[in-house]
């Protein structure tokens, strides 16, 4: 990336991650530290946690079909002010109803798309792929950081601190997209990384894309579930106080990380992500199983965390690569929003369906049911074909003025490793799906119509 490309992109991680933190470090500790809220019961605490997901599942791609009308900046500037209002709501209430209407103005402030749509505008098409990777990383560093961090804090703070600090973090991501981010000199809908209202219907009909929305839906159901029992485990099983449930997730988060890197490389080289993919889910059911009948060993606990975390960050990392490779051409912005909703939906389910079996039957249920919906997965994953290796391409073309569409579209799909074809006049682009083993570069850069 040039040095320009560098600092928007690093400036824009930055807003994405503060968001992510604020978001995510009250998670581990608020079972056990929103008990002395006026109207708390289990079942709203755990609403608590997952009704962001609810209003983010809601407005995320209309906020980004707006921003293509009002621009990026204004749209991203009402989002965290909506954020930093949603924790400063939080932070002062003194029920649990309050707080859960916080969390959902937290949600609110539903700018992903618009970070995306905004990364796009600022970056070229070379540089893109490496600019979505650097979010990816900061958004992936944050969620970590969260873990920890989070019941540090609230032994410090209390969860008061917490939504206070969170919105602080709003207050510098809007002080960073005012005097940092750059202001895009033209607004291009960009169909690699935003939502076609045009293409929504297609993608919807799609049935290897729907049973990826399903399985990234029920991997955030299982997240915020996790976060609603295991605390409670760690705290009244294994009497680790709750300030020093930050080492237990320390210890856990970068062991986990290195340790799914192999089977990354192993789906991605060798081609066998459906394996990996249904051996990750499994895992995953058994050390929720394993935890589920032996929780009053610590070893045994942190052995089980270990390996649901190892899992999560495995499928976490293959699934959206997963999504770009079963989409159609030109379809992938779209296919991405819809997959962030239904990441979403599942988190605001996880966490309502949650709190009510542990409210009327206890932790253990709880766990249970997180195995029978990681079940129900891996019978998904078992029916489902083996998925596609192509990867999406975005190609720049000369004025399209006395081009014919058809002809370059009809030369584009002769070109050997090229399989889909999608020609957007709007955006003087041609958006391919291709087999980067077969692909012919050379040829397809050669052609007179690919601008140089």
């Amino acid at each position: 990336m040039t040095k320009t490309e560098l600092k928007s992109v690093s400036a824009i991680a930055a807003v994405y991650g503060l968001r992510m933190l604020g978001l995510a470090m009250v998670m581990p500790i608020f079972m056990l530290m929103s008990t002395h809220l006026k109207g708390y019961t289990e079942s709203l605490a755990g609403l608590a946690i997952g009704a962001y997901g609810l209003s983010q599942a809601l407005l995320q791609i209309p906020y980004g079909m707006l921003s293509d009308r009002f621009g990026r900046k204004p749209l991203i500037i009402i989002g965290l002010i909506l954020f930093g209002l949603g924790s400063l709501l939080a932070a002062f209430s003194d029920s649990i109803y309050g707080v859960i209407a916080g969390r959902f103005l937290q949600g609110s402030g539903a700018i992903a798309s618009v970070l995306m749509a905004l990364v796009s505008d600022v970056t070229s098409e070379e540089s893109r792929t490496k600019a979505m990777a650097t979010i990816g990383i900061g958004v992936g560093v944050a969620f970590s950081i969260s873990l920890v961090i989070g019941p540090l804090l609230g032994q410090l703070w209390g969860l008061e601190g917490i939504f206070g600090l969170t919105a602080a973090f709003a207050g510098v991501g809007l002080l960073v997209v005012i005097f940092v981010v750059p202001t895009p000199p033209k607004l291009v809908v960009h169909a690699d990384t935003e939502a076609v209202a045009g293409r929504i219907a297609a993608v919807l009909k799609n049935r290897r894309l729907l049973r990826l929305d399903y399985g990234v839906m029920t991997l955030h159901m299982v997240l915020v579930a996790f976060f609603v029992s295991v605390p409670t485990i760690l705290q009244n099983n294994l009497h680790i106080p709750k300030a020093h449930h930050s080492w237990v997730y320390l210890s856990v988060v970068a062991p986990a990380f290195f340790a799914m890197i192999p089977f990354i490389i192993i789906g991605e080289k060798r081609r066998k992500m459906k394996q990996v993919l249904g051996g990750s889910v499994a895992l995953m059911a058994v050390s929720m199983a394993l935890l589920a009948v032996w929780h009053q060993s610590l070893a045994a606990v942190w052995f089980f965390i270990f390996l649901y975390f190892m899992a999560f960050n495995l499928l976490e990392a293959s699934l959206p690569s997963l999504v770009s490779k079963e989409c159609r051409a030109g379809s992938k912005g779209t296919a991405m929003g819809l997959y962030s909703t239904s990441q979403f939906i599942g988190a605001f389910l996880g966490g309502a369906i949650a709190g009510i079996v542990l409210q009327h039957f206890g932790v253990v249920p709880v766990l249970v049911l997180m195995v029978a919906l990681l079940l129900i997965w891996l019978v998904i994953i078992i029916g489902m074909p083996q998925p596609s290796y192509s990867t999406s391409f975005v190609l720049k073309l000369a004025s399209l003025d006395s081009i014919n569409i058809g002809e370059v579209s009809q030369s584009l799909a002769a070109v050997r490793g090229v399989e889909d074809v999608m020609i957007v006049p709007a955006e003087q682009a041609a958006y391919l799906k291709v087999d980067k083993k077969a692909l012919d570069e050379e040829t397809l850069k050669q052609l007179p119509f690919v601008a140089g």
